[in-house]
């Protein structure tokens, strides 16, 4: 009966194929663009959308870093779901939603309400995010087949690392010559567009004779684990660290997390698999690949302290991650053809270095803001060299080692971990950010250490252990990948 299911599958896919056409592709491009480029814009409009809204910074960091994290919580559920009940129709709910929330973010009035809405939006983004990325890669490899899916697959990874590093230029100059508003208006176009383009879009659903029931236990209960872990994270500078409140956030995250693992290692139906881990390769290739999207804390800090210490423009802001942009895009392909040529652990470890070397230039905060300017600039084309070569490596040493039936959950944990790891990164480097540019004394001494200004050394002072922490994250990475991706790229069998 397996067997003729699978087979079922297969003939419905191959009926699918050369089904995709430009006009899809471009409805797929949109939608991802929704998040990767408008949701992502929050990393750079941060300050300007707390000044507006009387909001405080803490709250502002929980906003930016929630939508990454309810990506994460929930792509491997929605993942699931859509196999069984549609790819298309889970692809156009994440397009809703992503209108929903862009909505309420435009709307969002300055006052008691604008918390509540700006969290709400924000996590109508993340859910958005959790519906539209496995969705459209998965009819990308269903309606494209040899040359013109690899075509299709390189247009929609542009969309998701295009959109990434263009989002905050694109921010800064929405910002600053419309108003940030104008952003989540613009986001709410594009998804109707998205949803115009894709309104003839085939459905693709696996063929089961079972009904399929999420793990809604597992998945509350990971949930709970990751709001108390990102409260502790981003209140935990104001509240103290040690507070009552600060523990119990802490203690609340490890025990519900313990909780998570003990159920999902004994329940037969879970959303995740920890037996994938027993797999040395496809474990290390997680762990970087979370530790380098936490590394994302490197662009909020950057570009907040030169709104905040040096008054920049969110435009003049977003202006630095040019290089980032460009060198994510024109090196994506370098990755690749490191890998086929000297496997993937180099191109992994050189990857995690570089993004080392660049967060070491950003935390050269006590010099002329004209020079940090140059340094800025280095640094954020440094950043997108490093993630370029990094990608594709760790993508293969992740899925490459997994046998056919595993590769569906791996690819859900894969994506999971990205979402999750910029999620925490963000809010790892932004609180201590906020944090320690409220608390630190600042030395009269200092102001022979210090170039220029002296009455924003606080903000100076604090963006060093904030990009410490990035440095840290990338450092960890490089050693992850040395350890345990082999030297042939991870052609390792499972479990060994």
């Amino acid at each position: 009966m397996k067997a003729f299911m699978t087979a079922t599958v297969r003939d419905m896919e191959k009926k699918l194929n050369n089904q995709g056409n430009d006009r899809i592709l471009t409805g797929f491009i949109l939608a991802v663009l929704t998040f990767w480029l408008f949701a992502n814009s929050m990393m750079n409009i941060g300050p300007v959308m707390g000044k507006e809204l009387s909001l405080p910074s803490n709250t502002i960091n929980i906003a930016v870093s929630l939508a990454a994290l309810f990506s994460g919580i929930f792509v491997v559920v929605l993942g699931g779901l859509a196999d069984h009940i549609g790819r298309a129709k889970i692809l156009r709910t994440g397009l809703y939603l992503s209108i929903a929330g862009s909505l309420l973010i435009a709307v969002t009035p300055s006052g008691k309400a604008a918390e509540p809405l700006l969290l709400a939006g924000r996590a109508l983004q993340g859910l958005s995010a959790a519906c539209i990325m496995p969705t459209s890669l998965g009819l990308v490899k269903i309606l494209w087949a040899g040359s013109a899916q690899q075509r299709a697959i390189s247009f929609w990874s542009m969309g998701t690392f295009g959109g990434s590093g263009l989002s905050a230029l694109f921010a800064g100059i929405i910002a600053t010559n419309l108003g940030w508003r104008w952003i989540f208006v613009f986001s709410v176009l594009v998804a109707a567009l998205s949803l115009y383009l894709l309104k003839n879009l085939p459905e693709s659903k696996k063929q089961s004779s079972g009904k399929y029931i999420p793990d809604w236990i597992g998945i509350a209960i990971f949930l709970i684990s990751m709001v108390c872990l990102e409260l502790f994270i981003t209140k935990g500078g104001i509240l103290g660290w040690l507070s009552l409140n600060s523990v119990l956030l802490f203690a609340g995250a490890i025990i519900s997390f313990a909780t998570f693992y003990i159920y999902e290692t004994r329940a037969d139906k879970h959303f995740f698999d920890f037996s994938l881990f027993k797999n040395r390769v496809f474990s290390g290739a997680i762990i970087c690949n979370f530790l380098m999207n936490a590394a994302a804390g490197i662009i909020i800090v950057a570009l907040t302290l030169m709104q905040t210490a040096a008054n920049y423009s969110a435009q003049q802001a977003g202006m630095l991650t040019l290089g980032y942009a460009v060198s994510v895009i024109m090196l994506m392909r370098t990755g690749e053809r490191l890998m086929r040529k000297i496997g993937a652990r180099k191109p992994m470890v050189w990857g995690s270095l570089i993004v080392a070397i660049a967060t070491v230039l950003l935390m050269q905060t006590y010099v002329m803001a004209a020079t940090y300017r140059v340094l800025a600039l280095i640094a954020f084309t440094l950043f997108g060299t490093g993630l370029a070569l990094f990608a594709t490596p760790a993508t293969t040493a992740a899925l490459s080692n997994l046998p056919a039936e595993q590769s569906g959950a791996g690819a859900g944990i894969f994506k999971m971990a990205s979402s999750l790891g910029a999620g925490f990164g963000i809010a790892i480097a932004a609180g201590i950010f906020t944090a320690a540019s409220k608390t630190i004394e600042v030395q009269d001494w200092l102001s022979s250490l210090f170039s220029g200004r002296q009455d924003n050394i606080n903000f100076r002072l604090a963006a060093m252990p904030a990009l410490a922490s990035v440095l840290l994250f990338a450092l960890l990475s490089a050693i992850t990948a040395g350890f345990k991706i082999p030297k042939d790229g991870g052609k390792l069998t499972n479990n060994k």
